[in-house]
């Protein structure tokens, strides 16, 4: 028969369809995983790529035309440079710029404000231009004018003419709403004023963020930065940066603050994809497994081995086209809820004041819509070789579905990918990526799923044999373990289902409740004080004088008090600013404020001592017993690392470095927190009474230990509320697979249930045979799942979470979880076989044998 002759694909068409139509539920179950798998990957590609394009924008946005940009190491540097900059011939306009993340009194968040030249600014960023209102075009330098974005008008609920309060120090700024700023994007939560209103109001006197450079014509952009960089390295060694807007040092700063994040998410919602996979699988094993016969004598009627081939994974492919079509449609109307309802970040924090659109990328669509697709077609690829491949003599046989799964049984291809999986997971990171310890992961679930048949078997006739010898067994236990040992192909097929769900179920709950664990037991030993405080609860605008500080020291309820200062610094132009940490600690015994990991190294006699974050020595090798050279005070300080401490809030790295010695490099004496220790006898409420009964104590936000650690914990909930969606996601997919493979296998026996029936088996035993097969091999499953779950866990917490973010963490499980979700498969087994149990045995005994007359 040819196999393009329109008989042929009439009969093609017409198994394809029968299928459908005989088995919906089933079908549309392998649909619905691929399809949330795909739309899952793909709303997340889509995110991801709308947040980072909007962000990386707004940064542009405020580059403005500028072709070189001269920016500092530390934060602010001395506008000293600025005129050596205007006065060279080989520069048109030099536009001085200084940016700070003003806080709000009595509110979370920060206002980013921009400090202009109005008259220079004009040439080189015309967007940051302020648009006063009509007859006052002076505001534009006056000292108490701001201009805010229609993003910030919104997120503030102010008008132009409304007073706008912002923090400066311990007290308040009051500053009048004079305008909208001239062209901002849309969501980008800005604030404008004259330079040197902004330097006066907040107390930076002679400080700039950066100089914007436009050059004359004729003159050699790269050449001209070039020779900038070497001639301010000549008289100002480590101090500035020279470099051009929108270079690949800005774009891989602006992808490194949370490509991992975002790797990461991607990754797990390819786990659904992949359990959509195991889905296809079954349900095309489970189908060919059933049409034996009747592929077989296809084969005795003409058909070729090709054209069976073909046909199963047309089959296959057709789920893989229905549900990545759907997926890649769900995807983008996903992503286009979450990015208005929760922003680009997904709640992690990454892209704060922007409100980026989510764009239909036709090749990423292309993309996700062959990669379910493929996962479809990879998933019947094994039952199209076995269908095409079995004898028909034998295939066309009633009971010879076991020998159809012989191959199944095959343990070198699942001892191969053990093997190799373990070789990959102590492999080192690939661009800063953990790429070898997913490729493990995967590996991993493919060995262990390959290995199931030979577990089935061996547990199931050792359980048999346990039975024998005891001779007490009730007949129906002894029946469903008879049938579960010598039908272990069979079983495998569920049990694939059960170790795929539940083992990265546990992988992920252990990695996220031991995340979740390590982070508060680290506030436990980072926060030993009673009460803490700062002048705002964000930006960095506010500090407390030396006067304020020492009024704090005085209070009568105060035992001892200890002062911090943060300061981001650049130690590397193509990575995010690593925050320094200068606080009172205590050299001899710096375990008792940080949490130190590792071995610790003395520092030498009169060397200034540093502890570094897991991070640091990730990133920059600042390893015990090295010297790292800080930015600081205008020039290089070398420090001695005497230690690693664990610091999960700086993912891209943090030095902690003695407060005394940060004050005489860079003469600043204000702090920007403070922690209080109370007396004996003392608590936090009376000790925040004292507080704030000081002049400025009501300027300051107080929080206890216990509130920090609640709130940072409702915070780290919600960042990795995705990730408890996409786990969920998994197990209901993980869920649906198990009751369709129990409820096809179920309907699939019902002359076997026929059989025992005319030998005297009652309906009720026969239902009890089932119960016992589903939760027998359910709790095979669980076992199973639990230790290939833990193994992967283990990859995810000691390999993949330190080459992603840098930090590491300690193993915790949750009993409790794990537990409830053991106990809601075994249940969910045992009532699917009950259900389909019911439904098989609803036609009677004579109808379900009358095939064998």
């Amino acid at each position: 028969m040819s196999a393009l002759s329109p008989a042929s694909t009439l009969l093609a068409r017409w198994l394809l369809f029968g299928e459908w139509r005989a088995h919906p539920v089933r079908a549309l179950l392998a649909v619905a995983a691929i399809a949330i798998g795909v739309a899952m990957g793909f709303a997340i590609h889509l995110i991801n790529a709308a947040a980072f394009n909007e962000f990386s924008a707004a940064v542009k946005s405020l580059s403005g035309q500028a072709d070189v940009q001269v920016a500092g190491r530390e934060p602010l540097f001395d506008e000293a440079v600025y005129a050596q900059l205007a006065a060279d011939p080989r520069v048109a306009v030099a536009s001085p710029i200084l940016e700070l993340a003003a806080g709000l009194p009595g509110a979370q968040g920060a206002l980013r404000i921009v400090g202009i030249d109005a008259l220079r600014a004009g040439y080189i960023t015309p967007d940051l231009a302020g648009v006063p209102a009509e007859g006052r075009m002076m505001d534009v330098l006056a000292d108490d004018a701001v201009f805010l974005s229609p993003a910030a008008l919104a997120w503030l609920g102010k008008r132009p003419g409304d007073t706008l309060v912002l923090r400066a120090g311990a007290g308040d700024v009051r500053l009048r709403v004079a305008g909208q700023v001239a062209r901002a994007r849309a969501g980008q939560r800005l604030a404008v004023m004259d330079i040197g209103a902004m330097q006066w109001r907040f107390g930076r006197l002679g400080r700039l963020a950066r100089i914007d450079l436009k050059l004359r014509d004729g003159v050699d952009r790269g050449a001209f930065r070039r020779a900038l960089a070497q001639d301010l390295e000549r008289a100002y060694p480590g101090r500035f940066a020279v470099r051009q807007p929108d270079d690949g040092d800005q774009e891989q700063r602006n992808a490194n603050l949370s490509r991992a994040y975002r790797v990461n998410l991607t990754v797990l919602a390819l786990v659904a994809l992949f359990t959509g996979a195991f889905l296809v699988f079954s349900t095309q094993a489970l189908s060919v497994m059933r049409r034996r016969g009747q592929f077989a004598l296809l084969r005795v009627l003409g058909w070729e081995r090709g054209q069976l081939l073909r046909q199963v994974l047309l089959e296959g492919a057709s789920l893989g086209v229905a549900g990545a079509l759907l997926g890649v449609a769900g995807g983008y109307a996903l992503a286009a809820l979450a990015l208005h309802y929760f922003g680009g970040d997904l709640g992690a924090g990454y892209f704060p004041g922007i409100r980026p659109r989510v764009q239909f990328t036709p090749v990423a669509a292309t993309m996700f819509f062959l990669l379910g697709l493929g996962v479809a077609l990879l998933g019947c690829l094994a039952p199209a070789w076995d269908a095409a491949r079995a004898r028909p003599a034998l295939a066309i046989k009633s009971g010879a579905d076991e020998v159809a799964l012989a191959r199944l049984a095959r343990v070198w291809p699942a001892l191969a990918c053990l093997a190799l999986a373990a070789g990959l997971a102590f492999a080192p990171p690939v661009f800063e990526l953990p790429l070898f310890g997913y490729l493990a992961i995967a590996l991993l679930l493919v060995g262990g799923i390959g290995l199931m048949p030979r577990l089935a078997a061996a547990g199931f006739r050792a359980l048999e044999a346990l039975m024998n010898r005891a001779r007490r067994a009730p007949p129906v236990l002894a029946l469903a373990v008879a049938r579960l040992a010598n039908a272990p192909g069979q079983a495998s097929i569920a049990l694939g289902g059960v170790l795929a769900s539940f083992s990265l179920m546990v992988a992920m709950g252990i990695m996220v409740s031991s995340f979740r664990v390590s982070v508060d037991d680290w506030m436990g030993h980072i926060l030993p004080a009673d009460l803490y405080l700062r002048s705002a609860a964000g930006g960095n605008t506010g500090f407390l004088t030396p006067e304020q500080q020492a009024a704090l020291a005085a209070l009568p309820g105060v035992a001892q008090v200890h002062f911090l200062r943060t300061r981001p610094v650049s130690l590397a132009p193509d990575r995010p600013n690593v925050v320094v940490v200068a606080r009172d600690i205590d050299a001899g015994d710096p375990g008792r404020l940080l949490f130190l990991v590792g071995q610790a190294a003395s520092a030498p006699p009169g060397a200034r001592p540093a502890w570094v974050s897991e991070a640091v020595v990730d990133l920059y090798g600042a390893r015990p017993g090295a010297t790292i050279t800080l930015p600081l005070g205008g020039r290089q300080a070398s420090f001695f690392v005497a230690g690693v401490w664990r610091d999960y809030a700086n993912q891209a790295g943090s030095i902690v470095i003695r407060l005394a010695d940060y004050r005489a490099l860079t003469g600043e004496a204000e702090v920007s927190d403070a922690a209080l220790f109370a007396a004996r006898g003392g608590s936090a409420e009376a000790l925040a009474a004292q507080v704030r009964a000081l002049p400025f104590g009501g300027a300051l936000q107080l929080m206890s230990a216990g509130e920090i650690r609640s709130a940072s914990l409702r915070i780290f909930d919600r960042s990795f509320a995705v990730t408890y969606l996409l786990e969920a996601i998994a197990i209901a997919i993980g869920l649906s697979g198990v009751a369709a493979s129990f409820s096809a296998q179920t309907l699939a026996r019902a002359k076997e249930f026929g059989m025992l029936r005319h030998v005297g088996v009652t309906r009720g035993q026969v239902l009890g045979i089932l119960a016992f097969e589903g939760g027998l091999l359910t709790l095979l499953g669980v076992a199973c799942g639990f230790a290939l779950g833990l193994v992967i866990s283990l990859i995810l917490v000691y390999v993949v979470n330190p080459q992603s973010f840098h930090w590491t963490m300690q193993l915790h499980l949750p009993w409790t979880l794990l537990g409830s979700v053991a106990a809601v498969l075994v249940g969910a087994s045992v009532a699917t076989a009950l259900v389909s149990g019911r439904y098989a045995l609803s036609g009677g005994p004579v109808r379900a044998v009358r095939e064998d007359w």
